[in-house]
């Protein structure tokens, strides 16, 4: 996969052309991004990194953001010192109809089954 080149302050993301859904299943795979996930496409907007409460390092916090950004799921941008997200539901819902709701519903009925 091809990303675009950062400056210090831009972070790489897939094109969304070279989005592969296998990438993005993958990267929904793991309960911690899945449920970052599950947040990002119930907020309105951005959030920052800091707004999760995840139950790993902050390195590994780091990584699974990073999993879901070359994935093509999110898009990273920092704003003044802080690192926003938000879910790619424009380019994802174009290559993939649909397939946002559908794992979005999924999550969120696993989520209250499960109590998380």
């Amino acid at each position: 996969m091809t990303t675009s080149v950062p400056s210090s302050r831009e972070l790489a993301h897939p094109p969304r052309g070279e989005i592969r859904l296998e990438e993005v299943l993958h990267a929904l795979s793991d309960p911690v991004r899945l449920s970052v996930f599950r947040e990002l496409a119930e907020a309105e907007g951005e959030l920052s990194c800091s707004h999760f409460d995840l139950p790993v390092t902050k390195s590994t916090t780091t990584h699974h953001f990073r999993v879901l950004r070359e994935s093509g799921v999110i898009r990273q941008a920092y704003r003044g010192t802080a690192k926003m997200n938000g879910l790619r539901r424009d380019d994802l819902d174009a290559l993939f109809p649909g397939l946002l709701d559908h794992l979005v519903a999924a999550a969120v009925r696993q989520a209250a089954r499960l109590g998380d």
